[in-house]
């Protein structure tokens, strides 16, 4: 081959070369297509500031953990969180002029968080605000809540929430099948034992009656994420101390009584932060 044509032939691979690498690189930093769903604690409702693009109702905040998410990671995130969303909210009209959530996905979305399950039958605010008025009718003695209620409501989270949370899953992965999906359990809310009835007036014996109901609900949670394919991301061990029991600076949740946040019994910025690094860490995505 003359010297001349060798030396232009060289120089075209050398250039077709460094196009298709260009081109790789860009695709391999290509911000993620993120999707965040779910209900007031993904929406981060109550924690200021709010979200201007949000519906009114939806009480969402631009310190949600999906913003953080989506900040730290430098992800292009499409939030349709909303305040009292419950799984039938993933396919069907929360309110007038909010669509489905599914709605926002896609075959190009690449992930998707969610939090979601606690809103269903009205079963685990339900329980709450019920503890709540035995606890103050007792003064904080005893374990009226569960002398009333038995089994009752983790036999809905069993018998109700679980097979609408597969369902809800499976809509979500038949909109978005290429997506990776993480799905977030809820912080702990209150401590194992004792409570702290100045802030939290549940009784003392309902304490652990409550917890049980939590930890059975992020078990159902769990399940339905490993029957769908997505990925649990437990947020119990990380949350233990930080309940709503405890002071202004640790506790990630906040409480009834002496709160910072006008809707009680959901994550502070700092919960808000705390579960975007979990999901970051256990999804990978760092």
């Amino acid at each position: 081959m003359p010297r001349r044509l060798l030396a232009a032939t060289t120089a075209a691979v050398a250039a077709l070369s460094l196009v298709t690498t260009s081109s790789a690189a860009q695709a391999d930093t290509a911000p993620l297509n993120y999707v965040a769903l779910g209900d007031s604690y993904s929406a981060a409702s109550g924690v200021l500031p709010p979200d201007p693009s949000a519906p009114l109702l939806c009480l969402r905040s631009t310190r949600n953990y999906p913003h953080v998410l989506a900040t730290t990671t430098g992800a292009d995130l499409t939030d349709v969180t909303c305040g009292a969303a419950e799984t039938k909210h993933f396919t069907t009209a929360q309110y007038p002029g909010v669509a489905p959530q599914v709605d926002a996905l896609g075959a190009d979305t690449d992930l998707v968080t969610l939090t979601i399950g606690g809103n269903d039958s009205g079963v685990f605010i339900g329980a709450i605000l019920s503890c709540g008025a035995a606890g103050l009718l007792t003064l904080g003695r005893g374990s009226p809540c569960k002398n009333t209620f038995g089994s009752k409501f983790e036999d809905t989270v069993r018998d109700t929430t679980y097979p609408a949370l597969v369902a809800g899953l499976r809509a979500v992965r038949a909109k978005a099948p290429n997506a990776q999906v993480g799905v977030l359990g809820y912080p702990w809310i209150l401590p194992a034992t004792g409570g702290c009835f100045d802030k939290m007036p549940i009784a003392t014996g309902d304490v652990p009656y409550l917890r049980s109901l939590q930890a059975t609900l992020n078990d159902a949670i769990s399940r339905a994420a490993a029957e769908t394919g997505a990925t649990y991301v437990d947020m119990g061990a990380a949350s233990e101390g930080r309940d709503a029991c405890q002071r202004l600076g640790v506790r990630w949740i906040e409480p009834v009584l002496h709160t910072t946040n006008p809707v009680v019994v959901h994550p502070n910025a700092l919960g808000e932060a705390a579960m975007a690094a979990q999901a970051i860490s256990v999804l990978g995505l760092g």
